[in-house]
């Protein structure tokens, strides 16, 4: 799509404002909104923000940056507004004098798709993200009660959340999404619904479009969405599972049909990649403390380090479909994490593998949930980190992790994640009235 494409749509359209998306660090859209008299200079990437009013962007000193867009990203928003149609286009942020900020995590990814691209590769993803839909009270505020009693792959009426679930599909194919299935997941008010595989880029955009357009769908539905890992005790999280797959040209270099499992060389190396850096990139994909209430054993969530073909209790599954459609699922990943950083990391610790043609060890094709702890050993199957402090640790010490982040990314996050676990762990939480309150 070039400029002048963009302002006949605007104008045929009666397009009246712009939003210019872009995200922070922890993957929080955010969006300067000009109205139509600036729909020129903002194609032209001159529309400055005040940086430094974003967590982890930049000094108050050094503050003024600029939002460079991606035209191909614009897309007219589905959906009325009393002020008139509004328009978005996703932005990179820049300098001043026009260089890629440290801290803008898409130039990030495009920085590790480069590096893959130089090695002769095109990574594509596809994720399934869940969420969860609750009622609001009286007053509008959001509760844990679900709306409804449902489980996995149940109709309606006891699925009621089937409508705003249907209305969300409505306005993603609107915005351009092939989504491929839509349905009710195992815990109540839990949803997923799945989208087409494209490449990283589009890929991370549309993580980020479809948080937007879940969330303002079921607020015009009275519920509150939410994409937290795992809001209520006792019944499964939310996941992100993030299906990979490099290509060279239009051939999926993971398949070989004379290899073993039908997996080439790079495909066992890829996988190497992923399971050696686990403990590391586990603070980017998963980067909530609540993200590790969902990592524990007895609720299909991964808590091991280990690959397998066929079940799903390891990190990382290949799906059964070869040729074009081989691919590793890696499971641990949920919602809450930025998009362009977590698939940074992963792509970065493939490629690593890759380029280091790392040892991949054999499948583990038994279910690890059920094996004891000697088992484990045997096979040598490594815990991923139980809280985030133990995930920041590994992160801190990841080499491989500060060269894909750069400096200015991988110290703002370790602070502000230490941070957040410093808060956490200072707290007095429910839990502990009701275990200690009465008896001591």
């Amino acid at each position: 799509m070039t400029r002048e494409e963009i302002l006949k749509i605007c104008k045929d359209e009666d397009v009246r404002f712009l939003r210019l998306q872009f995200s922070d660090i922890f993957g929080v859209n955010k969006n300067v909104e000009i109205p139509s008299s600036q729909f020129e200079k903002a194609l032209d990437g001159e529309v400055m923000f005040d940086g430094s009013s974003i967590e982890g962007f930049s000094r108050i000193e050094e503050s003024d940056q600029l939002l460079a867009p991606d035209y191909d990203s614009f897309r007219v928003l589905p959906w009325e507004n009393k002020q008139g149609r509004i328009a978005r286009i996703i932005c990179d942020i820049q300098n001043p004098d026009f260089t890629p900020f440290a801290g803008c995590a898409r130039s990030t990814l495009k920085r590790v798709c480069k590096k893959a691209a130089d090695m002769g590769y095109k990574m594509f993803a596809g994720p399934e993200a869940e969420f969860f839909l609750f009622h609001k009270n009286e007053k509008g505020i959001p509760t844990i009660d679900t709306h409804d009693f449902a489980g996995y792959f149940d109709l309606a009426p006891i699925d009621l959340g089937e409508e705003a679930r249907q209305e969300i599909v409505n306005k993603l194919q609107d915005l351009g999404f092939e989504v491929e299935a839509a349905h009710h997941e195992v815990a109540n008010g839990q949803h997923e619904i799945d989208f087409k595989y494209e490449d990283s880029i589009t890929t991370a955009d549309n993580i980020a479009t479809f948080r937007f357009v879940v969330r303002k769908v079921a607020q015009d539905y009275g519920l509150h969405a939410t994409f937290m890992p795992k809001p209520v005790y006792g019944i499964n999280g939310s996941g992100m599972h993030t299906h990979m797959s490099l290509f060279k040209d239009k051939d999926n270099i993971f398949y070989d049909e004379k290899a073993e499992y039908q997996l080439s060389n790079e495909a066992r190396w890829y996988i190497a990649g992923l399971l050696k850096h686990a403990k590391a990139f586990v603070a980017i994909t998963n980067p909530l403390v609540n993200s590790y209430k969902r990592l524990v054993p007895g609720f299909e969530a991964p808590v091991n380090i280990a690959w397998s073909e066929r079940n799903r209790s390891p990190m990382i599954r290949i799906p059964a479909k070869r040729g074009k459609s081989t691919r590793a699922e890696v499971r641990m990943p949920d919602p809450a994490a930025n998009p362009y950083l977590a698939l940074a990391v992963m792509l970065a610790a493939g490629l690593d593998g890759i380029e280091n043609k790392m040892d991949c060890p054999d499948p583990v094709n038994k279910n690890i949930f059920t094996m004891s702890q000697r088992e484990r050993s045997r096979y040598k199957i490594e815990p991923l980190p139980s809280n985030l402090q133990k995930a920041i640790e590994s992160f801190e010490k990841s080499k491989l992790m500060r060269e894909t982040l750069g400096d200015h990314i991988f110290f703002h996050f370790i602070e502000s994640k230490k941070q957040e676990w410093s808060d956490y762990i200072s707290q007095v939480h429910q839990w502990e009235l009701d275990r200690y309150f009465g008896y001591y």
